[in-house]
């Protein structure tokens, strides 16, 4: 098996049946798989994939787990040499899956890939950002990351998508992993991050491990844009909080600890804004 695609699903039935429609029209040398993992929906998600897509693996959670755990379910399923974390709302061309797949197996210094997300009004999207660092998160919170440099480490506002290029963490609506890698790290997505910044954490472990990961431009998917998150916005503002503060209580280290609770206190600010108030937000 060449090629496992995972596509954790909650409630964007519609969607799902383009994606899995447009996988449908790929071939890959060697053969793939799709796996799908439905969070309990209820919009009639796993009755489509039974009738339409009879060749799909679909596993019908009881409960919702998450994206991360959802993930990890998928991969534990899967048998291919590369792994493909999907999202469902997009659709993709007749060739990208080949092409992609082709692609990381000859750069073999790098673990993962991934590709130009197209937004319904045919430009790319901003899906590209750096490591969380204090600098900048600072900046992004200041807004002056939007004036110098050294503050856009994190945002990267300027950005070039029409460039191939390194990539410290691409948007997790496409990533192409070397199943290898996935499978020497013990729960791959750790579900400490249920939706927010488990693929940046992923990444993060990958980059100490020495793993590279690729931005390729020629490469291009339609991208519809968090049709599961839509649906709890609010709270899913506070949760991309929360994890963002987990992810720094896992990351940072010696010195750089000190900042910690102030951190903390500015990122919690930062969700009250832009929450417009306070919501308990996801739980597990």
């Amino acid at each position: 098996m060449k090629l496992s695609i995972v596509i954790v699903n909650w409630n964007t039935a519609s969607f799902l049946n383009d994606c899995l429609a447009s996988i449908e029209l790929n071939h890959v040398s060697g053969d793939f798989e799709t796996i799908v993992v439905d969070n309990l929906s209820n919009d009639g998600s796993v009755e489509i994939v039974r009738q339409n897509f009879p060749k799909v693996i679909l596993l019908a959670e009881q409960h919702n787990h998450g994206y991360a755990k959802g993930n990890n379910l998928g991969i534990a399923a899967s048998k291919g040499e590369f792994v493909l974390t999907l999202n469902s709302d997009t659709v993709l061309d007749d060739s990208v899956l080949q092409r992609a797949v082709s692609l990381l197996e000859s750069m073999p210094q790098y673990g993962c890939l991934a590709v130009q997300l197209v937004g319904t009004d045919g430009r790319p999207q901003r899906s590209v950002r750096g490591f969380p660092s204090i600098a900048g998160i600072f900046g992004d919170i200041t807004g002056l990351g939007k004036l110098f440099p050294y503050f856009d480490s994190y945002r990267l506002t300027k950005f070039d998508y029409e460039r191939s290029q390194d990539a410290q963490q691409p948007m997790g609506t496409f990533l192409l992993f070397r199943g290898s890698i996935l499978r020497e790290i013990p729960g791959p997505f750790d579900e400490q991050f249920p939706i927010f910044f488990n693929e940046v954490d992923l990444l993060r472990q990958m980059q100490r491990m020495g793993w590279k990961c690729w931005y390729e431009s020629k490469l291009s998917i339609k991208h519809f844009g968090g049709e599961s998150t839509k649906q709890v916005k609010k709270s899913m503002v506070w949760e991309s909080h929360r994890s963002l503060i987990r992810y720094f209580s896992k990351d940072l280290r010696g010195m750089a600890r000190i900042s910690l609770p102030f951190l903390t206190l500015a990122i919690w600010l930062g969700a009250f804004a832009r929450a417009r108030g306070f919501h308990e937000g996801f739980r597990p």
